[in-house]
Protein backbone atom coordinates (compact mmCIF):
# COMPACT_ATOMS: atom_id res chain seq x y z
CA UNK A 1 0.00 0.00 0.00
CA UNK A 2 1.43 2.95 -0.95
CA UNK A 3 2.40 5.48 1.63
CA UNK A 4 -0.11 8.96 2.01
CA UNK A 5 0.80 11.96 0.43
CA UNK A 6 1.33 14.92 2.65
CA UNK A 7 -1.48 17.44 2.23
CA UNK A 8 -0.86 20.18 -0.11
CA UNK A 9 0.41 23.68 0.74
CA UNK A 10 -1.90 26.65 0.28
CA UNK A 11 -0.45 29.97 -1.34
CA UNK A 12 -2.74 32.82 -1.64
CA UNK A 13 -5.67 30.54 -1.72
CA UNK A 14 -4.58 28.15 -4.39
CA UNK A 15 -3.72 24.44 -3.51
CA UNK A 16 -1.11 22.99 -4.55
CA UNK A 17 1.68 20.10 -4.24
CA UNK A 18 4.04 19.98 -1.58
CA UNK A 19 6.52 18.83 -1.29
CA UNK A 20 7.37 19.69 -5.22
CA UNK A 21 8.52 16.31 -7.35
CA UNK A 22 7.44 16.15 -10.41
CA UNK A 23 7.38 18.09 -13.29
CA UNK A 24 3.64 18.68 -13.12
CA UNK A 25 4.18 20.16 -9.83
CA UNK A 26 6.85 22.80 -11.37
CA UNK A 27 4.36 23.58 -14.48
CA UNK A 28 1.36 24.54 -11.93
CA UNK A 29 3.87 26.72 -9.64
CA UNK A 30 5.34 28.14 -12.83
CA UNK A 31 1.65 29.19 -13.47
CA UNK A 32 0.58 30.54 -10.66
CA UNK A 33 4.25 32.76 -10.18
CA UNK A 34 2.34 34.80 -13.38
CA UNK A 35 0.31 36.21 -10.82
CA UNK A 36 1.71 39.20 -8.77
CA UNK A 37 -0.31 38.27 -5.88
CA UNK A 38 0.90 34.73 -5.78
CA UNK A 39 4.45 36.06 -6.31
CA UNK A 40 3.72 37.98 -3.22
CA UNK A 41 2.86 35.45 -0.93
CA UNK A 42 5.13 32.64 -1.82
CA UNK A 43 6.92 30.72 1.20
CA UNK A 44 10.92 30.51 1.12
CA UNK A 45 10.20 26.81 1.44
CA UNK A 46 9.22 27.01 -2.41
CA UNK A 47 12.50 28.25 -3.57
CA UNK A 48 14.01 25.29 -1.43
CA UNK A 49 12.32 22.77 -3.27
CA UNK A 50 12.63 23.95 -6.50
CA UNK A 51 16.86 24.17 -5.95
CA UNK A 52 16.71 20.55 -5.08
CA UNK A 53 14.91 19.67 -8.25
CA UNK A 54 17.69 21.87 -10.12
CA UNK A 55 20.41 19.97 -8.05
CA UNK A 56 19.36 16.83 -8.81
CA UNK A 57 18.65 17.52 -12.02
CA UNK A 58 22.44 19.01 -13.02
CA UNK A 59 23.46 15.66 -11.57
CA UNK A 60 23.02 14.21 -15.21
CA UNK A 61 24.78 17.12 -17.21
CA UNK A 62 27.45 16.52 -15.57
CA UNK A 63 27.54 13.36 -16.23
CA UNK A 64 27.23 14.08 -19.86
CA UNK A 65 30.15 16.66 -19.52
CA UNK A 66 31.72 13.69 -18.04
CA UNK A 67 30.79 11.04 -20.65
CA UNK A 68 29.50 12.06 -24.44
CA UNK A 69 27.54 9.11 -24.86
CA UNK A 70 25.02 10.33 -21.91
CA UNK A 71 23.32 13.01 -24.01
CA UNK A 72 21.00 11.28 -25.39
CA UNK A 73 19.89 10.26 -21.85
CA UNK A 74 19.26 14.02 -20.31
CA UNK A 75 15.72 14.53 -21.75
CA UNK A 76 13.51 14.15 -18.85
CA UNK A 77 16.37 15.95 -16.54
CA UNK A 78 16.65 18.71 -19.09
CA UNK A 79 12.40 19.00 -18.91
CA UNK A 80 13.18 19.28 -15.25
CA UNK A 81 15.68 21.84 -15.35
CA UNK A 82 13.83 23.92 -17.96
CA UNK A 83 10.78 24.14 -15.42
CA UNK A 84 12.99 25.08 -12.47
CA UNK A 85 14.40 27.92 -14.23
CA UNK A 86 11.03 29.03 -15.61
CA UNK A 87 9.30 28.97 -12.25
CA UNK A 88 12.05 31.50 -10.67
CA UNK A 89 12.23 33.23 -12.90
CA UNK A 90 8.49 34.03 -12.71
CA UNK A 91 9.06 34.25 -9.52
CA UNK A 92 11.53 37.28 -9.56
CA UNK A 93 9.71 39.65 -11.87
CA UNK A 94 8.92 42.70 -9.69
CA UNK A 95 9.38 41.05 -6.54
CA UNK A 96 12.30 41.72 -4.61
CA UNK A 97 11.80 39.71 -1.90
CA UNK A 98 11.29 36.61 -3.88
CA UNK A 99 14.80 37.92 -5.76
CA UNK A 100 16.17 37.93 -1.87
CA UNK A 101 15.13 34.74 -0.70
CA UNK A 102 16.24 33.00 -3.92
CA UNK A 103 19.51 34.72 -3.91
CA UNK A 104 20.25 34.05 -0.77
CA UNK A 105 19.91 30.18 -1.08
CA UNK A 106 22.95 30.63 -3.22
CA UNK A 107 20.70 29.69 -6.78
CA UNK A 108 22.53 32.06 -8.09
CA UNK A 109 25.72 30.09 -8.25
CA UNK A 110 23.86 26.96 -8.98
CA UNK A 111 22.11 28.31 -12.11
CA UNK A 112 25.34 29.63 -13.45
CA UNK A 113 27.67 26.63 -13.14
CA UNK A 114 24.44 24.64 -14.62
CA UNK A 115 24.94 27.51 -17.31
CA UNK A 116 28.24 26.54 -18.22
CA UNK A 117 27.60 23.16 -18.54
CA UNK A 118 25.08 23.41 -21.03
CA UNK A 119 27.72 25.31 -22.95
CA UNK A 120 30.51 22.58 -22.23
CA UNK A 121 28.09 19.97 -23.69
CA UNK A 122 28.24 21.78 -27.24
CA UNK A 123 25.22 20.16 -28.77
CA UNK A 124 22.72 21.81 -30.61
CA UNK A 125 18.98 19.78 -29.07
CA UNK A 126 16.26 22.45 -28.60
CA UNK A 127 15.30 20.92 -25.51
CA UNK A 128 19.03 21.67 -24.18
CA UNK A 129 18.85 25.49 -25.88
CA UNK A 130 15.59 25.94 -24.29
CA UNK A 131 16.90 25.09 -20.52
CA UNK A 132 20.02 27.33 -21.51
CA UNK A 133 17.84 30.30 -22.49
CA UNK A 134 15.05 29.97 -19.66
CA UNK A 135 18.34 29.51 -16.81
CA UNK A 136 19.55 33.01 -18.17
CA UNK A 137 15.98 34.57 -18.17
CA UNK A 138 16.17 33.40 -14.83
CA UNK A 139 19.57 35.21 -14.26
CA UNK A 140 18.34 38.67 -15.90
CA UNK A 141 15.20 38.59 -13.97
CA UNK A 142 16.77 37.77 -10.49
CA UNK A 143 19.79 40.94 -11.11
CA UNK A 144 16.29 43.44 -12.49
CA UNK A 145 16.43 46.10 -9.81
CA UNK A 146 17.86 44.65 -7.20
CA UNK A 147 21.71 45.61 -6.83
CA UNK A 148 22.45 42.70 -4.28
CA UNK A 149 21.35 39.98 -6.74
CA UNK A 150 23.60 42.34 -9.78
CA UNK A 151 26.19 41.56 -7.49
CA UNK A 152 26.02 37.82 -6.88
CA UNK A 153 25.30 36.91 -10.94
CA UNK A 154 28.55 39.48 -11.32
CA UNK A 155 30.53 37.39 -8.92
CA UNK A 156 29.35 34.49 -10.65
CA UNK A 157 29.58 35.13 -14.23
CA UNK A 158 31.78 36.99 -15.02
CA UNK A 159 33.83 36.77 -17.24
CA UNK A 160 33.13 32.78 -18.08
CA UNK A 161 29.62 33.05 -18.69
CA UNK A 162 29.48 36.00 -20.89
CA UNK A 163 32.79 34.65 -22.53
CA UNK A 164 30.63 31.64 -23.22
CA UNK A 165 27.53 33.39 -24.31
CA UNK A 166 27.96 36.30 -26.23
CA UNK A 167 29.24 34.56 -29.43
CA UNK A 168 26.69 31.47 -29.33
CA UNK A 169 25.30 30.78 -32.51
CA UNK A 170 21.66 30.92 -30.72
CA UNK A 171 20.33 34.48 -31.43
CA UNK A 172 17.70 34.41 -27.85
CA UNK A 173 20.68 33.03 -25.71
CA UNK A 174 23.21 35.95 -26.95
CA UNK A 175 20.15 38.52 -26.56
CA UNK A 176 19.76 36.99 -22.74
CA UNK A 177 23.28 37.27 -21.90
CA UNK A 178 23.70 40.59 -22.78
CA UNK A 179 20.04 41.17 -21.17
CA UNK A 180 22.32 40.29 -17.97
CA UNK A 181 25.30 41.99 -18.66
CA UNK A 182 23.39 45.29 -18.94
CA UNK A 183 21.67 44.71 -16.03
CA UNK A 184 24.62 44.03 -13.94
CA UNK A 185 26.91 46.59 -15.91
CA UNK A 186 27.81 49.56 -13.12
CA UNK A 187 30.82 52.24 -13.39
CA UNK A 188 33.02 50.34 -10.79
CA UNK A 189 32.40 47.19 -13.15
CA UNK A 190 33.16 48.54 -16.46
CA UNK A 191 37.17 48.80 -14.78
CA UNK A 192 36.34 44.73 -15.37
CA UNK A 193 35.61 45.19 -18.84
CA UNK A 194 39.03 46.78 -19.87
CA UNK A 195 40.36 43.84 -18.73
CA UNK A 196 38.55 41.62 -20.56
CA UNK A 197 38.48 43.09 -23.46
CA UNK A 198 37.19 39.99 -25.14
CA UNK A 199 33.54 40.61 -23.52
CA UNK A 200 33.02 44.04 -24.72
CA UNK A 201 33.71 43.26 -28.35
CA UNK A 202 32.17 40.39 -28.40
CA UNK A 203 29.35 42.96 -27.68
CA UNK A 204 29.96 45.15 -30.21
CA UNK A 205 29.73 41.70 -32.77
CA UNK A 206 26.83 40.61 -31.02
CA UNK A 207 25.14 44.36 -32.43
CA UNK A 208 26.98 43.81 -36.41
CA UNK A 209 25.14 40.43 -35.96
CA UNK A 210 21.68 41.43 -34.27
CA UNK A 211 21.15 45.12 -35.31
CA UNK A 212 17.79 44.41 -34.12
CA UNK A 213 19.00 43.49 -30.86
CA UNK A 214 18.64 46.00 -28.23
CA UNK A 215 20.50 44.52 -25.35
CA UNK A 216 24.01 44.83 -27.24
CA UNK A 217 22.52 48.21 -28.53
CA UNK A 218 22.00 49.38 -25.10
CA UNK A 219 25.62 48.40 -23.91
CA UNK A 220 27.25 49.90 -25.60
CA UNK A 221 25.02 53.33 -26.13
CA UNK A 222 24.60 53.60 -22.27
CA UNK A 223 27.79 52.00 -21.04
CA UNK A 224 30.87 51.81 -23.39
CA UNK A 225 30.39 54.75 -25.08
CA UNK A 226 30.29 56.80 -21.57
CA UNK A 227 34.23 54.94 -21.26
CA UNK A 228 36.76 56.73 -23.14
CA UNK A 229 39.71 54.74 -22.00
CA UNK A 230 37.56 50.67 -22.63
CA UNK A 231 36.39 52.38 -26.40
CA UNK A 232 40.03 53.23 -27.05
CA UNK A 233 41.16 49.78 -25.69
CA UNK A 234 38.70 47.96 -27.62
CA UNK A 235 39.51 49.73 -30.94
CA UNK A 236 43.01 49.11 -31.23
CA UNK A 237 42.10 45.43 -30.65
CA UNK A 238 39.07 45.12 -33.29
CA UNK A 239 38.25 43.88 -36.49
CA UNK A 240 37.78 46.43 -39.33
CA UNK A 241 34.55 45.07 -39.59
CA UNK A 242 33.56 45.67 -35.42
CA UNK A 243 35.56 49.12 -35.66
CA UNK A 244 32.20 50.23 -38.35
CA UNK A 245 29.78 49.23 -36.13
CA UNK A 246 31.46 51.17 -33.02
CA UNK A 247 31.64 53.98 -34.94
CA UNK A 248 28.22 53.31 -36.81
CA UNK A 249 26.62 54.11 -33.45
CA UNK A 250 28.97 57.22 -32.58
CA UNK A 251 27.35 58.58 -35.40
CA UNK A 252 23.96 57.41 -34.06
CA UNK A 253 24.39 58.88 -30.61
CA UNK A 254 26.02 62.34 -31.82
CA UNK A 255 23.27 62.71 -34.53
CA UNK A 256 20.48 61.88 -32.64
CA UNK A 257 17.22 63.46 -31.70
CA UNK A 258 18.88 63.90 -27.57
CA UNK A 259 21.97 67.04 -27.77
CA UNK A 260 25.05 65.63 -25.95
CA UNK A 261 24.96 66.51 -22.09
CA UNK A 262 27.18 68.67 -20.41
CA UNK A 263 28.36 65.05 -19.04
CA UNK A 264 28.75 63.53 -22.05
CA UNK A 265 30.83 66.42 -24.06
CA UNK A 266 34.43 65.32 -22.11
CA UNK A 267 33.90 61.99 -22.96
CA UNK A 268 33.48 63.01 -26.79
CA UNK A 269 36.20 65.14 -27.00
CA UNK A 270 37.93 62.12 -25.76
CA UNK A 271 36.38 59.85 -28.45
CA UNK A 272 37.53 63.32 -31.41
CA UNK A 273 40.97 62.57 -30.09
CA UNK A 274 40.83 58.75 -30.94
CA UNK A 275 38.90 59.64 -33.99
CA UNK A 276 41.12 62.11 -35.55
CA UNK A 277 44.14 60.53 -34.54
CA UNK A 278 42.96 57.09 -36.41
CA UNK A 279 41.91 59.28 -39.44
CA UNK A 280 45.24 61.14 -39.96
CA UNK A 281 47.46 57.85 -39.41
CA UNK A 282 44.95 55.41 -41.97
CA UNK A 283 42.86 57.51 -43.96
CA UNK A 284 45.14 56.72 -47.22
CA UNK A 285 43.81 53.31 -46.48
CA UNK A 286 40.94 54.01 -49.08
CA UNK A 287 43.15 54.58 -52.11
CA UNK A 288 43.27 50.98 -52.37
CA UNK A 289 40.42 50.81 -54.07
CA UNK A 290 41.27 52.61 -56.77
CA UNK A 291 43.70 49.51 -57.50
CA UNK A 292 42.77 47.43 -60.32
CA UNK A 293 41.83 44.57 -57.90
CA UNK A 294 40.94 46.27 -54.96
CA UNK A 295 42.67 44.77 -51.44
CA UNK A 296 41.52 46.18 -48.04
CA UNK A 297 38.31 46.87 -48.45
CA UNK A 298 37.27 46.35 -44.83
CA UNK A 299 40.04 48.59 -44.13
CA UNK A 300 39.27 51.49 -46.50
CA UNK A 301 35.23 51.12 -45.52
CA UNK A 302 36.48 51.71 -41.81
CA UNK A 303 38.41 54.72 -42.96
CA UNK A 304 35.57 56.04 -44.56
CA UNK A 305 33.19 55.40 -41.76
CA UNK A 306 35.90 57.48 -39.18
CA UNK A 307 35.52 60.61 -41.94
CA UNK A 308 31.45 59.98 -41.40
CA UNK A 309 32.28 60.52 -37.80
CA UNK A 310 34.59 63.19 -38.18
CA UNK A 311 31.27 65.27 -39.73
CA UNK A 312 29.00 64.80 -37.59
CA UNK A 313 31.82 65.53 -34.30
CA UNK A 314 32.70 68.74 -36.43
CA UNK A 315 29.03 69.43 -36.87
CA UNK A 316 28.76 69.64 -32.97
CA UNK A 317 29.47 72.89 -31.67
CA UNK A 318 30.80 71.37 -28.12
CA UNK A 319 33.44 69.01 -30.33
CA UNK A 320 33.95 71.86 -32.90
CA UNK A 321 36.67 73.78 -31.95
CA UNK A 322 39.24 70.78 -30.39
CA UNK A 323 38.85 69.54 -34.03
CA UNK A 324 40.13 72.59 -35.68
CA UNK A 325 43.08 72.83 -34.24
CA UNK A 326 43.71 68.91 -33.78
CA UNK A 327 47.03 68.50 -35.23
CA UNK A 328 47.49 67.45 -39.15
CA UNK A 329 43.87 66.92 -39.42
CA UNK A 330 42.91 69.38 -42.17
CA UNK A 331 46.37 69.37 -43.66
CA UNK A 332 45.31 65.65 -44.50
CA UNK A 333 41.75 65.89 -45.43
CA UNK A 334 43.39 68.15 -48.20
CA UNK A 335 45.62 66.02 -49.48
CA UNK A 336 43.60 62.76 -49.62
CA UNK A 337 40.72 65.13 -51.51
CA UNK A 338 43.30 65.87 -53.84
CA UNK A 339 44.56 62.45 -54.62
CA UNK A 340 40.79 61.22 -54.64
CA UNK A 341 40.25 63.79 -57.43
CA UNK A 342 43.21 62.52 -59.38
CA UNK A 343 42.02 59.01 -58.65
CA UNK A 344 38.43 60.45 -60.03
CA UNK A 345 40.06 61.39 -63.95
CA UNK A 346 40.79 57.35 -64.36
CA UNK A 347 36.93 56.60 -65.95
CA UNK A 348 37.42 53.34 -64.38
CA UNK A 349 38.18 54.19 -60.58
CA UNK A 350 35.86 53.91 -58.11
CA UNK A 351 36.20 57.80 -57.39
CA UNK A 352 34.91 58.55 -61.08
CA UNK A 353 32.31 61.02 -61.33
CA UNK A 354 30.51 58.74 -63.79
CA UNK A 355 30.46 55.87 -61.27
CA UNK A 356 27.05 54.80 -60.49
CA UNK A 357 27.00 53.63 -57.54
CA UNK A 358 23.60 52.62 -54.91
CA UNK A 359 24.14 52.62 -51.00
CA UNK A 360 22.88 49.53 -50.52
CA UNK A 361 25.79 48.65 -47.62
CA UNK A 362 27.60 46.52 -50.25
CA UNK A 363 31.40 46.70 -50.03
CA UNK A 364 31.91 47.53 -53.77
CA UNK A 365 29.84 50.86 -52.76
CA UNK A 366 31.95 52.11 -49.93
CA UNK A 367 33.00 55.11 -51.87
CA UNK A 368 29.52 56.54 -51.54
CA UNK A 369 29.50 60.70 -51.00
CA UNK A 370 33.46 60.18 -50.10
CA UNK A 371 34.36 62.71 -52.09
CA UNK A 372 31.31 64.98 -50.46
CA UNK A 373 32.28 64.35 -46.86
CA UNK A 374 35.74 65.41 -47.53
CA UNK A 375 34.36 68.84 -48.83
CA UNK A 376 32.20 69.06 -45.59
CA UNK A 377 34.29 68.46 -43.03
CA UNK A 378 37.23 71.08 -44.75
CA UNK A 379 33.82 73.54 -44.68
CA UNK A 380 32.81 72.75 -41.18
CA UNK A 381 37.23 73.09 -39.68
CA UNK A 382 37.17 76.33 -41.62
CA UNK A 383 33.86 78.12 -39.96
CA UNK A 384 34.91 80.95 -38.93
CA UNK A 385 38.34 79.79 -38.00
CA UNK A 386 40.60 82.61 -40.06
CA UNK A 387 43.93 80.54 -39.37
CA UNK A 388 42.13 77.63 -41.41
CA UNK A 389 40.79 79.06 -43.53
CA UNK A 390 43.90 80.55 -44.48
CA UNK A 391 45.77 77.33 -44.52
CA UNK A 392 43.64 75.64 -47.04
CA UNK A 393 44.11 78.47 -49.18
CA UNK A 394 48.28 78.27 -48.50
CA UNK A 395 47.75 74.45 -49.79
CA UNK A 396 46.11 75.45 -52.99
CA UNK A 397 42.50 73.55 -51.66
CA UNK A 398 40.38 76.39 -53.02
CA UNK A 399 40.94 75.78 -56.56
CA UNK A 400 41.13 71.97 -55.92
CA UNK A 401 37.43 72.37 -54.35
CA UNK A 402 36.00 74.47 -56.93
CA UNK A 403 37.03 71.67 -59.30
CA UNK A 404 35.69 69.19 -57.77
CA UNK A 405 31.97 70.55 -58.43
CA UNK A 406 29.90 69.08 -60.74
CA UNK A 407 27.14 66.61 -61.24
CA UNK A 408 28.62 63.30 -59.52
CA UNK A 409 25.90 60.18 -58.81
CA UNK A 410 28.52 58.74 -56.31
CA UNK A 411 28.71 62.17 -54.31
CA UNK A 412 25.00 63.34 -53.61
CA UNK A 413 24.66 66.99 -52.47
CA UNK A 414 28.21 67.32 -54.16
CA UNK A 415 27.84 71.24 -55.36
CA UNK A 416 25.99 71.85 -52.02
CA UNK A 417 28.77 70.58 -49.88
CA UNK A 418 31.05 72.80 -52.22
CA UNK A 419 28.98 76.19 -52.03
CA UNK A 420 28.96 75.50 -47.91
CA UNK A 421 32.97 75.26 -47.87
CA UNK A 422 33.62 78.27 -49.90
CA UNK A 423 31.26 80.03 -47.99
CA UNK A 424 33.00 79.18 -44.99
CA UNK A 425 36.57 80.24 -46.71
CA UNK A 426 35.52 83.00 -47.36
CA UNK A 427 33.36 84.76 -45.14
CA UNK A 428 35.31 87.36 -43.12
CA UNK A 429 38.62 86.51 -45.29
CA UNK A 430 39.24 89.48 -48.14
CA UNK A 431 42.46 87.19 -49.28
CA UNK A 432 40.69 84.43 -49.81
CA UNK A 433 37.85 86.28 -52.36
CA UNK A 434 40.71 87.81 -53.63
CA UNK A 435 42.42 84.20 -54.67
CA UNK A 436 38.73 83.53 -55.89
CA UNK A 437 37.82 86.96 -57.92
CA UNK A 438 41.37 86.42 -59.70
CA UNK A 439 40.47 82.61 -60.75
CA UNK A 440 37.50 84.07 -62.14
CA UNK A 441 39.23 86.82 -64.02
CA UNK A 442 41.76 84.52 -65.26
CA UNK A 443 39.12 82.23 -66.58
CA UNK A 444 40.04 79.58 -63.28
CA UNK A 445 36.79 79.93 -62.43
CA UNK A 446 33.52 79.40 -64.17
CA UNK A 447 31.28 82.41 -63.33
CA UNK A 448 27.95 80.80 -63.84
CA UNK A 449 29.62 78.51 -60.84
CA UNK A 450 30.28 81.13 -58.71
CA UNK A 451 27.03 82.58 -59.75
CA UNK A 452 25.00 79.42 -58.99
CA UNK A 453 26.81 79.62 -55.36
CA UNK A 454 25.93 82.63 -54.95
CA UNK A 455 29.11 84.70 -55.42
CA UNK A 456 29.61 86.99 -58.59
CA UNK A 457 33.04 89.12 -59.07
CA UNK A 458 32.54 93.35 -59.28
CA UNK A 459 35.86 95.46 -60.86
CA UNK A 460 36.46 98.59 -58.49
CA UNK A 461 39.10 100.39 -60.23
CA UNK A 462 41.50 97.82 -60.51
CA UNK A 463 40.66 95.48 -57.62
CA UNK A 464 38.07 92.57 -58.03
CA UNK A 465 35.63 91.94 -55.11
CA UNK A 466 34.03 88.83 -54.97
CA UNK A 467 30.25 89.42 -52.96
CA UNK A 468 28.52 87.36 -51.85
CA UNK A 469 24.68 87.22 -51.60
CA UNK A 470 24.10 86.12 -48.42
CA UNK A 471 25.68 84.06 -45.17
CA UNK A 472 25.00 80.16 -44.95
CA UNK A 473 25.14 78.61 -41.33
CA UNK A 474 27.47 75.87 -40.16
CA UNK A 475 26.35 72.58 -41.20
Amino acid sequence: MAAPRPPPARLSGVMVPAPIQDLEALRALTALFKEQRNRETAPRTIFQRVLDILKKSSRAVELACREPAQVDHLAASLQLITECFRCLRNACIECSVNQNSIRNLDTIGVAVDLILLFRELRVEQESLLTAFRCGLQFLGNIASRNEASQRVVWMHAFPELFLSCLNHPDKKIVAYSSMILFTSLSSERMKELEENLNIAIDVVEAHRKQPESEWPFLIITDHFLKSPELVKAMYAKMSNQERVALLDLTIAKIAGEEPLTKDDVPVFLSHAELVASAFVDQCRAVLHLTAEQPTGDEEALATIRLLDVLCEMTANTDLLGYLQVFPGLLERVIDLLRLIHAAGSDTTSIFSPCASIKAEGDITNVAEGFKSHLIRLIGNLCYKNKENQDKVSELDGIPLILDSCGIDDSNPFLTQWVVYAIRNLTEDNSRNQDLIAKMEEQGLADPSLLKKMGFEVEKRGDKLILKSASDTPQL
